[in-house]
């Protein structure tokens, strides 16, 4: 008999779990225990659900050995109607804890994402992207009958249309990508060697556990230290291990009490990195604004200096009221660069030189001294 995956009624007791926790997995249904939270409490939610994958028998290879696949009963469902109606009663309760600018992410294979996504766009989930882990390491297909399974497919969504503010940290994964937009297609290979949780007899713990890269993409891209990530289907806690590991609080729900113990051992062990390698990437749309003026206010810049571009090609005097002066043209340091170049636009900050004993210096850099100062203060 397939046990039943519904979670408690909407007259459930709300409980108010403590205020960001370190780290917290809670054994339960996650649908009843999401029930007790506050409404509009969690910044990310990360869910790897039952897949579903309705195998009929044991998997063997063409030698007839076993092949360790996932047969457990958390994995069966009666039906599809019945995994579609759990599938809702689990978003629905992520739905209702998510803050507006939260995100959410699902895992799955082609045995249940498309259901899965159907039923997001349903509830009024926003689909922001769909992303391809290719796996460098993949399961072969021992039949020979179909192509080798070689991906997953995570669906990154927005609690609803109109959510604004959600965290997207476009520029720090665009630097860590060698200043290339990050792309949609992660290639990551599958958990093993160290990484995977093995019990006493030396057999793996979970049989789905997902490799801790591709959580720290998933958390790096879409979260800030001091979030909280919540975890509805637990298992061996790599989200809770990674969320601790990068600074975020975290809340995970796990059914097995051989999971759960598993992962409380495992995030226990995992130190937190330095602040320092924490410390959310400064965008020029969130640093603080400095106006030009500040550079002469602050005496970084003197009026009567001479700004240059990298080339000496155009000179511009300072002037004590902040303006620039390039021949009988006065204006903004970004007026006269474009005046300078003959151009419509220009970023003085990036054009716009001083001459110093060690050579040319960007006045940009001379503003990030400031807002240094200012984020320390």
């Amino acid at each position: 008999m397939v046990e039943s995956r519904r979670g408690a009624s909407a007259r459930a007791p709300r409980t108010k779990f403590e205020s960001h926790p370190s780290s917290q997995i809670v054994i339960g249904d996650c649908v009843a225990e999401m029930s007790k939270m506050a409404a509009g409490s969690v910044d990310l939610v990360f869910a790897d659900p039952p897949y579903n994958l309705q195998l009929k028998g044991d998997l063997k290879r063409p030698d007839e050995s076993h092949v360790d696949a996932v047969t457990d009963d958390w994995d069966k469902f009666d039906s599809f109607a019945a995994y579609d109606n759990f599938t809702r009663a689990w978003l629905l309760a992520c739905r209702r804890i998510m803050k507006p600018t939260a995100t959410l992410w699902v895992i799955g294979s082609y045995h249940n994402i498309f259901r899965v996504g159907t039923i997001m766009q349903d509830l009024g989930f926003w689909v922001l992207n769909d992303i391809v882990w290719r796996k460098t390491n993949p399961m072969p297909n021992f039949r020979g009958r179909r192509f080798t399974n070689a991906h997953e497919t995570m669906i990154w969504a927005a609690r609803d249309e109109n959510s604004k503010g959600y965290t997207f940290n476009y520029e720090a994964l665009k630097a860590a990508n060698e200043d290339v937009q990050a792309r949609s297609d992660w290639l990551i290979p599958l958990c093993t060697g160290d990484e995977r949780l093995k019990g006493a007899d030396g057999k793996k713990i979970h049989p789905t556990q997902k490799p801790e890269g591709l959580l720290a993409r998933v958390l790096l891209s879409s979260s800030k230290p001091g979030d909280l990530v919540l975890d509805p289907f637990n298992g061996t806690g790599t989200t809770g291990a990674v969320a601790k590991r990068l600074g975020r609080h975290y809340i995970g729900f796990e059914r097995d009490h051989d999971y759960a113990a598993a992962a409380r051992a495992r995030i226990d062990a995992i130190e937190p990195l330095p602040d320092a390698t924490l410390a959310p990437f400064m965008t020029a749309r969130s640093a603080p604004r400095v106006a030009f003026s500040e550079l002469i206010e602050r005496g970084i810049i003197s009026p009567g200096t001479k700004l240059v571009d990298s080339k000496k090609r155009h000179g511009a005097l300072v002037r004590a009221d902040g303006a620039i002066m390039l021949g009988d043209k006065v204006g903004s340091i970004h007026r006269i660069g474009a005046v300078a170049q003959g151009s419509e636009a220009c970023n003085g900050w990036t054009f716009w030189h001083v001459e110093t004993h060690n050579g040319l210096r960007l006045i940009d850099e001379l503003r990030a001294e400031i807002r240094s100062e200012m984020a320390a203060s």
